[in-house]
């Protein structure tokens, strides 16, 4: 039974606060929305991919081989993000950013077990993110055979033949559903926080609950319009139907 009235105040102070309710949730829509469309700037990406092989081409394939050049990845992807790579990239593109700022718009990866290394590199521009991504693999191929003293780096795909036309952020619909979310979690929490502020007596428990005392009667409240027209029917019936002159 307490499980009810439980369920039944709490849809009360539901429905008591709706129109709050609705009305967050679409603002909360709303501006994500106009958010994501016109004040967010988007954000591209672009990859490209490396194979890291056998130097010799004539070496037959063994395991230990190929061991060597997944151990090898690791000290690659490190080498990629490197100073000695972003610094020379962004020398090459005139880039008016640091070595740090650039490490930050770059990602590399490789899936467990292959000799694939990824290079994702991110920016506002979708033809310069494409260009870094390039770069950054032109400038590591040439360095990696004087620092590591091998050639074993091939390119699989450039960032041209992988790279969307479609910005990765900002995603207007995915803003949308989680302001949604929020908006909606928010509300009703609101709803119930002012609910729970509201110190008003309204009801002969409210009474019982707060003072502690019983109730002995109570004197409804009537509007003055509503109260004139209960009256005026009042005097129709007393004089049979005949409403009475003032």
């Amino acid at each position: 039974m307490e499980e009810t009235i439980n369920l039944k105040e709490v849809l009360g102070v539901l429905k008591k606060r709706i129109f709050m309710i609705i009305s967050l949730v679409i603002l909360s829509a709303v501006v994500s929305a106009v958010l994501s469309l016109y004040f967010l700037t988007p954000t591209y990406e672009a990859s490209t991919q490396i194979l890291v092989h056998q130097s010799n081409k004539d070496t037959q394939v063994d395991g230990n081989q190929l061991q060597t050049d997944l151990d090898l990845i690791n000290t690659y992807n490190v080498i990629i993000k490197s100073p000695l790579i972003l610094n020379e990239v962004i020398k090459k593109m005139n880039l008016d950013l640091t070595p740090q700022e650039l490490n930050a718009q770059i990602e590399v990866a490789n899936a467990e077990e292959s000799q694939v290394v990824e290079i994702f590199v991110q920016d506002s521009e979708r033809d310069k993110a494409m260009q870094i991504a390039n770069e950054i693999v032109s400038v590591f191929q040439a360095e990696i055979s004087t620092i590591m003293n091998v050639n074993n780096v091939s390119v699989l795909s450039s960032a041209q033949e992988s790279t969307s036309l479609e910005p990765i952020s900002p995603q207007p619909v995915i803003n949308v559903g989680i302001a949604l979310v929020l908006g909606l979690a928010f509300s009703i929490a609101l709803a119930f926080f002012l609910e729970y502020m509201d110190n008003s007596i309204k009801t002969d428990k409210d009474i019982d609950e707060v003072l502690g005392v019983p109730t002995l009667g109570i004197i409804n409240y009537n509007e003055p319009k509503k109260l004139m027209q209960v009256q005026s029917n009042v005097k129709k019936v007393k004089s049979g139907g005949n409403a009475i002159g003032s």
